[in-house]
């Protein structure tokens, strides 16, 4: 007998499998016809030299996948109706129609037009472009025996669906007793709602409290996430100037309905809030019936003096939304943050939150509630604010000892970054910056309005001191 399929001995594929491959390719490509007959396994078998099951196997698996059909007392065939011609439509290409109409879209939709990508490493370049934790120092082995524990414990609670749409409700009480001790917030774990991350905490936000038209104050320079957050909701970003105190009331107006602001340590321009500016932006909000929206995303890195109070804690039951993260101080993959709200407006962010992703996954979220209990989260953010301020003092040191007064460093001893105005405009500075491999980024997609024309955002969280001081010294000669 000639036998169609030819089997290759010294391949690694099994031979149950080179012949199930070429009956389905020769169905597929029409060298079998469909209802023509195909030889019995015996038939097969004696003809390729192997066994009558490793045949067999091969017939099984095309019977079972409609491509052969087998009729008792006739012999086995090639299907009249494969199951790859299914999946094809069955309805010819209509002439001209090349495109695919064009899809409506949404308000929100239509202002996503831009990626949001962070700046790309360049290969051999000492980079200033990234203010995250070194994660390199992250206690990773406590992490994973939490991890680990949770895992091994096998509660059902934590793998199954849950009611808590607010999140795991032992991480809600580490987090309520952790910002009180930390940040002076006043809250019950009642007010936390655990999220994927600030960023979905003012994305909820922006849900339940912006209608399309609606004015918001928000600081200019500021957050580009937030701009495009909130305006992709349809909001009118009303613009207010930074000062060595922070927001400018002045620049509030009398309509917004909300305000957006980073006061413990405004992003970019590094500066803190003072109390003063708190208060008077709490009675403000009072006065115009407005809501504050306060990211707290670095307050737990500050190197000189105490932390001031939070404005949420200052506000005493006022309308203060509160944003936290474990992004800062754990690291970004985790993607557990917290929002703090009025008990008005609870129940609804809750709501809000299982319609947007149900509940985050519990098993990180109670080894993180552990982490915290533990102790594990305080102690490694003391570490790590040692360990970043004497980063910080190197790139101010470097800046003055290169560069002296040709640069001034704006904000206060805080966070990852620093904001640096160097002299000579943002091309020529980013030129010679490339030209001496150095990486650095410019403020100007902080700003609402026209950006100032030769500021840089310097972070130094994640590199050490002798790159931090070698960058500089290139970026000093290049400039000079």
């Amino acid at each position: 007998m000639r036998t169609p399929i030819l089997l290759d001995r010294a391949s690694s594929a099994p031979l149950h499998r080179q012949i199930y491959d070429q009956w389905r390719q020769g169905i597929l490509t029409g060298r079998f016809r469909c209802a023509e007959r195909v030889p019995s396994t015996r038939e097969l078998s004696a003809a390729l030299e192997v066994s009558r099951s490793t045949v067999t196997q091969a017939y099984d698996q095309l019977i079972a996948e409609g491509y052969l059909e087998s009729s008792t007392g006739s012999g086995t065939f090639v299907c009249r109706e494969l199951p790859d011609a299914l999946l094809r439509p069955n309805h010819k290409h209509a002439p001209g129609a090349e495109q695919a109409p064009a899809i409506q879209l949404s308000r929100y939709a239509a202002g996503l037009n831009n990626d949001f990508d962070p700046t790309p490493p360049t290969p051999g370049f000492i980079r200033f472009t990234q203010w995250r934790p070194d994660l390199s120092l992250f206690p990773i082995s406590v992490w994973r025996k939490l991890v680990m524990r949770r895992l091994r414990s096998v509660t059902a609670e934590l793998f199954d669906y849950s009611d808590e749409s607010a999140g795991y409700r032992p991480l809600r009480d580490e987090i309520a007793a952790y910002v009180s001790r930390s940040r002076a917030v006043r809250c019950t774990a009642e007010q936390v709602v655990v999220v994927s991350g600030s960023a979905q905490g003012l994305d909820l936000c922006a849900r339940l409290l912006l209608e399309p038209g609606d004015e918001l104050a928000i600081e200019n320079p500021g957050y580009p996430g937030a701009h495009r957050t909130f305006s992709t909701y349809g909001a009118r970003l009303r613009p207010a100037r930074v000062d060595e105190n922070g927001i400018v009331i002045g620049d509030l107006g009398k309509k917004a309905r909300l305000v957006y602001v980073t006061p413990s340590h405004q992003y970019p321009t590094g500066v803190a809030m003072s109390l003063t500016r708190r208060l008077e932006l709490i009675e403000w909000s009072r006065r115009n019936n407005a809501v504050i929206i306060e990211d707290d995303y670095d307050s737990e890195y500050r190197y000189s003096g105490p932390p001031l109070p939070s404005l949420q804690g200052l506000a005493e039951g006022g309308a203060v939304i509160y944003i936290g993260t474990f992004s800062k101080v754990m690291f970004p993959s985790l993607r557990i943050g917290y929002v703090i709200a009025p008990e008005g407006l609870t129940a609804r962010l809750r709501r809000a939150k299982w319609l947007a992703d149900r509940h985050g996954p519990f098993p990180e979220q109670a080894a993180l509630a552990d982490f915290i209990a533990e102790g594990h989260l305080e102690r490694h953010i003391r570490r790590m604010r040692r360990i970043y301020g004497e980063r910080r003092s190197a790139l101010v040191e470097s800046l003055d000892r290169y560069l002296g007064d040709r640069v001034q460093i704006r904000g206060d001893a805080a966070g990852m970054h620093v904001l640096v105005r160097f002299p000579g405009g943002i091309e020529r500075i980013a030129e010679k910056a490339a030209a001496a491999r150095v990486q650095i980024i410019s403020s100007r997609g902080c700003y609402l309005t026209d950006p100032a024309c030769d500021e840089f955002i310097l972070g130094f969280s994640s590199t050490g001191e002798r790159t931090i001081r070698e960058g500089i010294r290139r970026l000093g000669e290049a400039i000079r």
